[in-house]
Order: C-alpha cells, then structure tokens, then sequence
C-alpha cells in the first residue's frame, strides 16, 4: 500500500493543484450555474483566486478566509462551482484550526448569522421547502468545516495537554528516582565513614602505638614484630585513603570528582604487596608490553582493580615463590596475565573467599571484555582482556 508523507506547504499546494484541476475540469464540461449564459473563463477566474488563498491557509488563516468569502460571493453572481464552494470551506477549516480562539468564535458567528439570513429571505422570497434546503446547504458550507475544525482542535489541544501532563510525570519520577538514589549513596557514605573507616582508623593508631612500644623495649629495626606492625599499619592507613575516596564518590554522586587510581600507581602498588608478602616468601614482578598510550578512564581503573585484587589474593592463598604481572598494551586491547604459584585448599575457605574473583569478571564483563582465573600447571592464573574503549554501556 502505498503513502505519501507530505509536509505542511506541499499539503497546502497539493490542495491548490486539485481544486484548480477539478475546478477546471468542471468547467471544461459545463458542470457550473448558468453555463448557457456565463463563459467558462469568467468562473475561472474566482476558481483561481481560491487556489491562491490556499497557498497561505496555514500561514495567513485571517486573510484567506476574508478574501475567500468576497470571492465567494463573486463566485455566486459568475456561475456557482462546486470546486471553488469546497475550497472555500477548506480555507474555513483552516481558519478555525491554525487561528486563534478569537477567529474560531467570529467564524462560529457569522456562520450561524449567515445561514439564518440566507435562509429567511429563501423564505421570504420563495417558499418554506426551499428556505429549509437553503438552510442545510448554508449549514454545510460555512457551519460544518467551522464545528469540524473546532473539534478537532479541541482533541488536538488535549492531546498535547496530556503529552504535556505525562513528560511532567516522567519528569518528576526521574527527579524522585535521583534524590532516591543520592539518598542512598549519602546513607551508604555514613555507614562506611561511622563503621569501617573508623576500624581502619583504630587498626592504624594501635599499630603504630605498637611501634612505639616495642621501639622503647630497643628491638632490631628488622625484629619481625616490627617489621609487621609496619605492614599492618601501610595497609590500614592506605586502606583507610582508599576509603576515604569511595566515601567521597558516594558523596558527591559523580565519577568525575572522584579521583580513580591509574595504571601508573602499580609501581606503588606492587611495592606494599612485596613489602606485606615478604615474610611468606612472595616476590612481585610487574612487565609492561607495548605502548600505553591513551586508555579510557573506565578501563584504566578497571584493570587497576583486576590487578590490586589479583595481588590481594596471591598474599591470601599464593604459595612461597614469584608472582609475575603482565600488562601487554595492544592497538584495541588491553591484555592483563597474573601468576602466582598454587597452595591448593589452604584459605580457600576463608570468608568471602571467590568474591573478588566474581568482581573481577563483572568489571571486565561490564566494558564488553572477558576474564578468566584458575589452576593451571602448579600456578593460579588470571587473564583479563580487556578493549580500549568500553563496548557496552556500563562503568567500572
């Protein structure tokens, strides 16, 4: 089936183009009042004119629709055409639709003025049948087009109205939904500052009154109570640091004030784990292939994570031995490879142990990347690969 979507002004001159062809074609064959005495050039001439009007019927509604009705009465005296009275209750319409209130209640008036007029003197100067058809005929031509497009402007006008009244509601279900959410994050924000960055807190201020103790009891700076007091209180503290950020990401309820670790801090990173995992005999290698170059601000905290969780878990379950991290920078991916040496069972019981496995893969899952971890030939193994630009929607 076929359909043509028109805009407003080739609607406008579509309407013109058949008017005055049918118009024309009326005429050709004599199809207009009082052909045997009026020529066909002069009915013509009005049929014309109306097409013009109806050029600007959207743009001009009040000048056309005064125009036309002096053309109307000029088409009456030429010789009534059918063509030109339809045109003429199209630029009614129009009137009525694209005007304002103001013309839609002066049309409503002289319609109802006109049709009482026209058909009293029918009356008067005829019969009671012929001034009843002329009523029906003056309702037709200057009532219907005027209550037809009034009524649809009334639906119109609902319509939006109720279009209006829903993006209102969507509006204020997103704005409830964000206060919801910041609610939330603000709520999540306490229960971490009052309860675990306050254990931190407390983890770090005995261990380094630890310290203190045991250097006053003139201990060796390399007495394993010290040496892991220092460890306890490095890990608590930048625990703490790391948790004072999430508290302000929370906070603030946007990604851009938060201040993500970057792959250039893994130097660092790997130097605390080699510093916490010396006395059960781990050592730490980091090897970077390939040019960096630009990463996308998801992905780069992303594979920070991976690796940082990676490390957590070699110090938790890794047996004595090196734990080798591998970064191999492609043109579209990134590649992440983490060896540590295999202790089965030992701490795989532990609480919530699998947790950052599961982690892992949500945030390499998240940028469209993939990852996978387990026992391979007496090492665990992790690999993430992970592209440039996040692929899916989603952050890490």
């Amino acid at each position: 089936m076929l359909s043509f979507d028109l805009g407003p002004r080739q609607e406008d001159r579509a309407i013109a183009a058949l008017g005055l062809l049918g118009g024309l074609l009326l005429i050709a064959f004599g199809a207009y009042d009082r052909a045997d005495t009026i020529p066909g050039w002069v009915v013509a001439l009005p049929l014309l004119a109306t097409a013009v009007l109806e050029l600007f019927r959207r743009t001009k509604p009040v000048w056309t629709v005064s125009l036309g009705g002096l053309i109307l009465v000029g088409t009456v005296f030429a010789g009534s055409l059918i063509a030109s009275m339809l045109m003429y209750t199209d630029l009614l319409y129009a009137a009525v639709l694209y005007g304002s209130p103001r013309m839609s209640r002066i049309l409503h008036l002289t319609g109802i003025f006109s049709t009482v007029v026209l058909s009293s003197l029918a009356v008067v100067y005829g019969s009671v049948p012929g001034g009843l058809l002329a009523a029906v005929l003056c309702a037709l031509v200057f009532l219907g087009p005027v209550w037809t497009a009034d009524l649809v402007r009334k639906h119109r006008d609902q319509a939006e109205t109720e279009r209006l009244r829903a993006e209102q509601t969507a509006l204020l279900a997103e704005l409830d939904r964000r206060a919801a959410v910041v609610a939330e994050r603000a709520r999540m924000a306490r229960e971490l500052h009052d309860v675990v960055a306050n254990h931190l807190s407390a983890i770090a201020i005995h261990a380094t009154g630890a310290q203190s103790l045991a250097r006053r009891q003139d201990r060796a700076p390399d007495d394993p109570l010290l040496v892991a007091m220092a460890v306890i209180r490095e890990n608590s503290v930048q625990g703490l640091t790391e948790m004072r950020r999430m508290i302000g990401l929370l906070r603030a309820g946007d990604e851009e004030t938060f201040a993500a670790p970057r792959l250039e801090a893994l130097d660092s990173l790997l130097a605390t784990a080699a510093e916490s995992g010396r006395a059960a005999g781990l050592a730490f290698e980091l090897t970077e292939q390939g040019e960096r170059g630009e990463l996308s601000a998801p992905v780069e905290l992303a594979a920070y994570r991976i690796v940082q969780e990676s490390l957590t878990n070699a110090l938790k379950h890794a047996a004595p031995g090196p734990v080798r991290v591998r970064l191999t920078y492609g043109e579209q991916e990134l590649a992440i490879a983490v060896d540590s040496p295999y202790r089965p069972g030992e701490g795989r019981s532990l609480p919530g142990a699998g947790a950052g496995t599961v982690g892992m893969a949500e945030r390499a899952g998240l940028l469209g990347g993939s990852f996978t971890a387990g026992p391979e030939d007496a090492c665990w193994r992790v690999r993430a690969l992970l592209p440039r630009e996040p692929r899916t929607k989603g952050t890490a």
